[in-house]
């Protein structure tokens, strides 16, 4: 299950986060991208524990399909209804995150549900913003002569994920802790003693690494975007989305864990 939510929040973050980069870019770096998308979308889909007709799978499966066949329009033919496809595919995987989301909180008291659809939400654009940042920054390496206001607009786009995604966070944290023996039904009442306990190292890496770590990093990105150094903005971003990585399926194991979607 952590791997079908991780993979899924990725793939669909990295098609949303598509429609911040110019086409400057270059038809192979949305073909790449795209592929890459619909790849661990299915990837994500061999690891569902959903029933065939649930909605959430549904709504992926479709999702699936329009990225794929926008991967197979690019730079072939449908120029004029591609962004028609990825906008239908983007949207069926948002529908896709916030049914699951619902699912996943089923039961809970009706805050928390909310914050687990903003949680897979800011999820998936943290994580599609943080890979996409990163394989642009590559792509200078494909094309030099590619403008630096590409990245440092997409570097704007990972900070803003990044923002949104420690203030939901942050809600979902004060929320545990205040629910705090109200509703151990909904599998809240834990927290405050999970994370205060040995087991509670998995909360405070996840905090470390999933977001002090990147914001640390991505201001360093900025910085060296704004002095045109891209190879080195590039490295940091490896860097950058190797501990959101760690955070984010963290998140998810604690998420299942706990019911608190942090």
């Amino acid at each position: 299950m952590v791997l079908f939510l991780f993979l899924a929040h990725l793939g669909v973050g990295i098609a949303l986060t598509l429609v911040f980069v110019s086409r400057e870019a270059g038809v192979k770096f949305f073909r790449f991208n795209a592929g890459l998308a619909a790849i661990l979308i299915a990837i994500a889909l061999a690891f569902r524990s959903q029933e065939p007709g649930d909605p959430a799978l549904v709504a992926l499966v479709v999702s699936e399909a329009a990225l794929v066949l926008y991967w197979a329009s690019i730079g072939r033919m449908l120029t004029r209804v591609r962004p028609a496809i990825v906008t239908f595919g983007v949207g069926a995987g948002v529908v896709a995150l916030v049914l699951q989301a619902l699912a996943v909180s089923e039961g809970g008291s009706v805050p928390m549900r909310l914050l687990t659809v903003g949680s897979f939400l800011s999820s998936a654009a943290f994580l599609g913003g943080t890979c996409t940042a990163m394989i642009l920054g590559h792509w200078y390496l494909v094309i030099p002569s590619l403008e630096i206001r590409h990245l440092q607009s997409i570097v704007k786009v990972h900070i803003a994920s990044m923002v949104v995604r420690i203030a939901v966070v942050g809600a979902a944290v004060f929320a545990g802790l205040a629910l705090w023996g109200t509703a151990p039904a909904a599998g809240v009442g834990s927290f405050r003693s999970y994370i205060t306990s040995l087991d509670g190292v998995f909360f405070w890496q996840r905090v470390l690494f999933g977001l002090v770590g990147p914001a640390l990093l991505s201001y360093l990105t900025w910085e060296t975007a704004k002095i045109r150094s891209t190879q080195s903005a590039t490295g940091i971003l490896y860097v950058d989305f190797f501990t959101v990585v760690v955070g984010e399926v963290l998140a998810k194991y604690l998420l299942l864990a706990t019911r608190v979607p942090v």
